[in-house]
């Protein structure tokens, strides 16, 4: 009610005002200025016009023209091809076969036979793979009255499982390998000693293994390997080794937890060849428990490793052990993408040393041998690797590495008071010492892919020995290096070549003295000259199934000293035939 009364007062002033402006007569003038808020306005750009005008003297006007169509119906049988689409000429994939067998013959009576087969089951579920190679020569060196020969066979059964979750399989292992103590020059002893000598001895080795690996589980994988080594001596060696390995996910990075259980045990019925008298057996059992924490870093173009080693060794047949605890930790990062990558580490572990591994890596050990484990403190290391090119890789490292009780070999005394069953005692067979030793190493190697049917490869090492006792590493080359190559020319030609160089070695020559101490044995340093070898092989395919091949061994028919006393064959040729197919 109050708002309608306010506004017909308001009507009524204005109505009043108007009536009293018109009664009178005369106003006056009055100025008003009115203010209004700019408003700018913008003009059209100049535009030149798509059909500009033509001052011209003549201007041609355009002609008007009618047009008209007179259809009329033409009769065709013209059928269009139907377009094909072009192939592309596949390359056929190559056949495989799941057997081969290869056999060959040379001089010194060499001789090759190399076997293998592959069967699957339960559409490549299971997998069984059968193995036979044989290794032998029967040839004589001039250099010694001794036989020389050798050969190695060995057989391979194993059986493979692959489950969605799970893979698991189990092997096992079959080996004979007959080598001479043969490292005696002409005429350093008589005839008839000669002739009495049985220079003669075999290794035998029985091994099993298994694996398993896991899926989607914390257990992520497991080996086991059971080994029984002896030889011709009534020398016999047990292995157990046990290895289990567990992956914890946590958040963004995976720890892994790794342990090892490891039990060397055996016998040597002989004993060192520096005594004089052969009092009897040799007794060795180590054992080790160790477990191995980690935790895996990524980071973009870093990768660390963070991990430790924990170990508990324990020599039972001497009630003795001891805790040992080594870093590991490796780290790398891609400075340019795959061009650089820096990587480098500090590991170190403790080695469990056996008769079957030091037999592998010089078969003319007497088995008279003190087997102890190497106490590897640490090796640390740094290098650069990459791609210079898209087809050339490099890889360059240096190490220092400190070592307690690092096995090296050198040759025994000659021994003539002793009557042992194998002639192994006249200066022609080796021993282990044990030394604390640290070594510095240069390591580099360059890889060339020149295309997919040529690659070449170099590399060298260069390593500086410091040990505890002032000797020489005895037998451990400064300089090493090797190159191979491997050629396919065109579909049936192929060839492949590798060359290899080892430095100088210092070895011992030393002669017992009854009742006399090792210190006290008359001895002398000598050194064995570095050596050259090339090697070399050439095959041709007449098809998928069938080729031939031959290989060179020692073309610079070098006779050097892999060993001291120990000169290698000549010249050797071997050439024989392999063939695959379906069993």
């Amino acid at each position: 009610m109050q708002k309608r009364t306010y506004i017909f007062s308001l009507l009524f002033l204005s109505l009043c005002g108007v009536v009293i402006a018109q009664e009178k007569d005369n106003i006056g003038t009055e100025t008003v200025t009115v203010v209004k808020p700019y408003s700018p306005t913008v003009s059209d750009a100049f535009k030149i016009k798509s059909a500009p005008s033509l001052n011209d003297s003549i201007v041609l006007q355009k002609k008007k023209i009618d047009y008209s169509i007179f259809s009329v119906p033409v009769a065709s049988t013209f059928t269009p091809a139907k377009g094909k689409a072009s192939t592309v000429k596949k390359t056929p994939p190559p056949t495989l076969y799941n057997s081969y067998a290869s056999v060959g013959l040379g001089n010194f009576n060499n001789a090759l036979v190399d076997f293998y087969t592959s069967r699957e089951f339960n559409r490549g579920e299971d997998l069984l793979d059968f193995g036979l190679t044989h290794n032998s020569s029967r040839g004589d060196l001039d250099s010694t009255p001794l036989d020389t020969d050798f050969y190695n066979t060995k057989f391979d059964a194993s059986y493979a499982k692959k489950d969605r979750y799970m893979d698991w399989g189990a092997s096992i292992g079959l080996q004979h390998q007959l080598y001479n103590w043969y490292g005696i020059e002409n005429g350093a002893f008589s005839d008839d000693l000669v002739a009495a000598m049985d220079e003669t001895q075999n290794y035998f080795n029985a091994e099993a293994k298994a694996h398993m690996q896991m899926e989607d589980s914390y257990f992520k994988k497991g080996n086991i390997l059971l080994r029984r080594f002896w030889d011709a001596t009534e020398s016999a060696e047990n292995r157990v080794v046990i290895n289990p390995t567990l992956e914890l996910p946590i958040t963004e990075e995976l720890i892994t937890i790794s342990a090892k259980l490891d039990y060397v045990g055996g016998t040597f019925k002989n004993a060192s060849l520096n005594s004089t008298t052969n009092t009897g057996e040799i007794n060795y059992s180590h054992f080790q428990a160790g477990v191995s924490p980690s935790l895996l870093i990524l980071r973009d173009d870093l990768t660390l490793n963070l991990g430790a080693n924990f170990v508990y060794g324990m020599d039972t047949e001497n009630s003795d052990s001891d805790f040992y605890i080594y870093p590991a930790v490796t780290a790398s990062y891609r400075v340019m993408e795959d061009n650089v990558i820096a990587y480098g580490g500090i590991e170190g572990q403790l080695k469990q040393n056996s008769y079957h591994d030091f037999v592998d890596e010089n078969p003319y050990v007497s088995p008279t041998l003190a087997i102890l484990p190497t106490d590897q403190q640490y090796e640390g290391y740094v290098g650069l690797k990459g791609q210079l090119t898209s087809n050339i890789g490099y890889n360059l490292k240096g190490s220092y590495m400190a070592e307690n009780r690092k096995p090296l070999f050198y040759l025994n005394p000659l021994n003539t008071f002793r009557d042992d069953e194998k002639s192994y005692f006249y200066g022609n067979s080796f021993q282990v010492f044990y030394d604390d030793v640290k070594t510095l190493g240069l390591f580099g190697e360059i890889n060339v892919d020149v295309n997919r049917n040529f690659t070449l490869g170099i590399n060298a090492e260069f390593y500086d020995y410091d040990t505890e006792t002032d000797n020489p590493a005895w037998n451990l080359p400064s300089i090493k290096g090797s190159l191979f190559m491997d050629y396919q020319i065109g579909e049936q030609w192929f060839m492949g070549a590798n060359l290899f160089y080892v430095g100088e070695r210092d070895d011992l020559m030393a002669e017992a003295v009854l009742n006399g101490q090792p210190s006290d044995f008359p001895a002398m340093v000598v050194t064995l000259d570095g050596y050259f070898d090339a090697n070399a092989h050439l095959g041709y395919r007449f098809n998928e199934q069938l080729s031939i091949f031959v290989k060179a061994s020692n073309i610079a028919n070098n006779n050097y000293q892999r060993w001291a006393n120990f000169r290698v064959q000549g010249f050797q040729a071997l050439a024989g035939v392999s063939y695959k197919f379906d069993f």
